[in-house]
């Protein structure tokens, strides 16, 4: 069940910008009044930074399915077309990705999305997007912050331009460029292959059966602003339905592939669930991936993993002679990388993944062709796919990630002091070997597993990841960490 707020956390925050966006609880936080002060400001911003690069002043505008999302986009798109600026808003929901592509596709300025992602029902936000079809890097952030500081507004003699348009046309053909869309059609059509989709009450809702043309099944496609009770995050607690549904198929209609892919709230991060009815987070879904465009495709360039990815990810890279980039956790990080370099694929273990063909941009739409393409082309199930790239590499493993909320700030401050001055040698019987600390502190272990151990910086929670040979053995370290914590 969600987590309510209790009325000690209905203060207004002020407005800040984090990993990808600004997010906060509806009426409290994110407001329509606020939401117009903040439009107009990044609209200024994305000129500045952009500006001189695509010479127009358009912004598009999108969303997603939560409460008062159209609302909300409309209120934006009037506050920046009144600050000067020309609007393309759209006309219906879709997935965050959509509206990043739109940016670059209409040689905008860049995006405004009023979207929370994965948060829980209660939330709203606003993430923006840069000309390139990405999240704006953290200067641009920056300056929208600074400017609210200073108490700035956007003021202008004449009012832009509003058009409407559809976010999903240009979107999809693009997509289908990318797969062999006949070979996906045959499959299903001929019941070589069955698709479940769960889109969690989200904006990819739809998307699937319009990019493949055929009947696919979809579940949760209802909008739902309460997303069940939940939220609409990729993770086994909210996929209850999906488990059973595919377990249920299996047993009474054998034969023939089954998978199932899920969605977030935006559609920029993705899971899957095997034919036998068992999850498979991005840790498995990247190594396949990177297998299949590399082999299948003959795609080259630099993979790009966050630190708490898959030891896998490495291996596989080695195998197709494949360059690895590692960043600290956030899909910005991979985003900056993309540009700056010829990039394969780039991908996080929250279940955001985006390609160096596309935009730099995490893209579950994307990702589920691809994963699609790969079960066909390979007539394998996605969990026998994996197993192949571990017995190729020799490596097998199990990973587990938690969070753990701490007392106060103050106990916050005190351990990761602790970690700056008394750097653990050992954990859970083992050797350290290596720590890495671009973000945290990763632990590599002398028995080929390893522990990371960040902390949010909003508040007092701290974020434990593991992997290691055995599930067993993640959750001994997991539970290492844990005691040292308390």
């Amino acid at each position: 069940m969600a987590v309510h707020p209790s009325p000690a956390s209905l203060t207004t925050k002020p407005i800040a910008f984090g990993t990808d966006g600004w997010r906060g609880l509806i009426a409290a936080d994110f407001t329509f009044e606020r939401l117009v002060h903040v439009a107009p400001l990044a609209a200024k911003a994305l000129e500045k930074e952009y500006g001189s690069k695509v010479g127009t002043r358009t912004i598009v505008v999108g969303y997603d399915r939560r409460f008062l999302s159209e609302e909300f986009a409309q209120a934006t798109a009037e506050a920046v077309q009144s600050a000067g600026f020309d609007v393309l808003l759209s006309e219906s929901y879709a997935p965050t990705p959509a509206f990043s592509w739109a940016a670059k596709q209409h040689d905008a300025l860049g995006a405004l999305v009023i979207t929370a992602s994965h948060n829980p029902g209660g939330y709203s936000g606003l993430k923006v997007k840069g000309c390139f079809g990405g999240s704006v890097p953290p200067e641009v952030t920056k300056q929208i912050e600074a400017m609210l500081q200073a108490g700035e507004t956007v003021t202008s003699t004449a009012a832009g331009t509003l058009q409407t348009f559809n976010p999903w046309q240009s979107y999809c053909e693009v997509l289908r460029s990318k797969v062999d869309i006949p070979a996906l059609q045959a499959a299903i059509a001929g019941g070589k292959l069955t698709v479940f989709a769960d889109v969690m009450h989200g904006a990819a809702a739809g998307g699937l059966g319009q990019l493949l043309g055929v009947p696919i099944q979809e579940l949760n496609s209802n909008r739902d602003p309460l997303f069940g009770g939940g939220a609409p995050e990729p993770l086994p607690r909210y996929l209850s339905d999906l488990f059973q549904q595919i377990r249920s198929y299996q047993r009474n209609i054998p034969g023939g592939l089954i998978v199932g892919l899920v969605f977030d709230g935006d559609s920029d991060r993705i899971a899957a669930v095997d034919g036998q009815g068992n999850f498979l987070s991005s840790q498995i879904l990247i190594p396949i991936l990177m297998d299949h465009l590399a082999t299948q495709r003959g795609f080259t360039g630099e993979i790009v993993k966050t630190i708490s990815g898959s030891n896998l990810i490495p291996l596989v890279a080695k195998m197709h002679n494949l360059s690895v980039h590692e960043t600290p956790i956030g899909y910005k990080y991979i985003a900056d990388r993309m540009l700056e370099t010829p990039v394969l694929l780039g991908g996080e273990e929250s279940g955001g993944i985006g390609y160096g063909n596309h935009i730099p941009e995490r893209d579950a739409l994307l990702s589920a062709l691809y994963v699609l393409e790969a079960i066909v082309q390979s007539g394998m199930d996605l969990s026998d796919l994996y197993q192949k790239l571990q017995e190729k590499t020799g490596f097998t493993a199990a990973y587990d990630r938690i969070d753990l909320p701490l007392a106060s700030m103050e106990v916050r401050s005190r351990l990761l002091e602790q970690l700056k001055t008394q750097t653990p040698k050992e954990i859970a019987g083992a050797e350290v070997t290596d720590c890495l600390a671009i973000d945290g502190y990763k632990f590599q272990l002398a028995d080929q597993s390893w522990l990371l151990i960040r902390f949010s910086g909003t508040e007092p929670v701290l974020r434990l990841y593991s992997e290691a040979a055995t599930l067993e053995r993640v959750h001994q370290i997991l539970g290492w960490a844990k005691d040292w914590a308390v």
